[in-house]
């Protein structure tokens, strides 16, 4: 067997990174997680799942500058940074809970804008009344000046990372769409 040839940085990188360099990954991942879980666990008997609340959460935040409710299902998905395909299958499971409906744009005949029902905002009430009991828990003994830090250290991790997303993207002359 020929004996591989050994990058010299390669090797000095693999020398000095140590389990420490990849902690705040893990945390963010592990508590990622078991917050998804925790949440899931809540949810259930509501019948309806995070990614349905998340669609759910957008919707409920939105107004188009013309008044009109809900979101047309590709602004949606750009929201959400999900496919339209993905998020088509979440607004279709809503629509037949009777979360949501479709309804025609006011503006293009051609579209439809998805819009909470009535039933939609009686659940949604109830998972933000969930969401907040959770995170009390989840914060609990955790100073809100520390929250705060960390919200604001998340944020820019987060931003940092949309702006390395983008570069790459910009580097291999893409811009995918899903």
């Amino acid at each position: 067997m020929a004996k591989r040839k050994t990058d010299p940085q390669a090797e000095e990188a693999k020398q000095s990174i140590g389990p420490k360099d990849f902690r705040i990954g893990f945390y963010v991942h592990d508590v990622s997680r078991l917050r998804r879980t925790l949440f899931d666990s809540y949810m259930k008997p509501l019948g309806i799942t995070r990614s349905q609340w998340w669609v759910l959460a957008q919707l409920s935040r939105s107004l188009s500058h013309n008044g009109a409710d809900g979101m047309l299902q590709t602004d949606l998905a750009a929201v959400l940074e999900v496919g339209k395909v993905t998020v088509g299958g979440l607004i279709d499971r809503l629509e037949a809970g009777g979360f949501v409906e479709r309804r025609p744009s006011p503006t293009d005949r051609r579209a439809k804008r998805v819009v909470i029902t009535e039933r939609g905002y009686e659940v949604l009430e109830q998972m933000s009344s969930v969401g907040r009991t959770l995170n009390l828990s989840i914060l609990k003994g955790i100073p809100k000046d520390e929250v705060r830090i960390a919200e604001n250290v998340l944020a820019r991790m987060k931003k940092n990372i949309r702006e390395k997303l983008d570069k790459d993207s910009m580097a291999e002359g893409g811009d995918d769409e899903s």
